[in-house]
């Protein structure tokens, strides 16, 4: 709970594939922290119409972006929700083309100055991956994070499925269970990033 509210858990799974690997592994840590009393929303991208961001720099001085699209739903769910759990598979060793134009619109967030509206909003990533070497694509996980810390979002934690090229997750149920975990963590911890990330830290699965 949160000052005696319920904590709010979004969900974006950026897969076109509404039942894949990233889906299941977003639902588990949603499930998991419904399971300790959270709300949880969750939306996929791909089902979405969000445009490209046309960079008119017009959201900066307003505080809103002028495209007129689903975008505008999940402006409004990030900014009423306690934590966001932000999924993608990789393609081509990065975020899917639909979670790449949801990021490019995140700069409505932006003031002039270039800081953030957001206020650290808690965020967990959550990465599926063909290759089962968990570290194939580490620089670049970490700089996702490092591009969304810049957009106002304290990233917790990077949870990482490797080797899932053939292998759906549903047949791996510790990993599920520790997606769950995860979720557990987020709805009933304070969200303070240093004990967050100690008490995680063993959850992290090493595929």
């Amino acid at each position: 709970m949160n000052g005696g509210l319920k904590i709010k858990i979004l969900g974006l799974v950026g897969s076109p594939n509404v039942n894949g690997n990233t889906a299941k592994l977003v639902n588990a840590i949603l499930d998991g922290a419904a399971e300790s009393g959270a709300e949880k929303v969750i939306c996929n991208l791909a089902s979405l119409n969000i445009k490209g961001c046309d960079a008119c720099g017009r959201c900066q001085e307003s505080g809103c972006c002028l495209i007129d699209d689903d975008m505008q739903e999940i402006y409004r769910e990030i900014e009423t929700a306690d934590a966001v759990i932000l999924g993608s598979p990789v393609y081509m060793w990065q975020i899917t083309a639909q979670t790449k134009l949801f990021i490019d619109r995140l700069t409505a967030f932006l003031k002039p100055n270039f800081s953030s509206r957001l206020d650290n909003k808690k965020l967990i990533l959550v990465f599926s991956q063909g290759i089962s070497d968990r570290d194939a694509f580490k620089p670049y996980f970490e700089y996702t994070a490092g591009l969304l810390y810049y957009l106002g979002f304290d990233v917790l934690e990077t949870f990482i499925a490797a080797g899932t090229d053939k292998l759906d997750v549903s047949f791996r149920p510790s990993l599920l269970e520790r997606a769950r975990e995860l979720g557990k963590l987020v709805s009933t911890s304070p969200l303070s990033s240093p004990e967050f990330r100690r008490a995680e830290s063993s959850l992290t699965p090493p595929l």
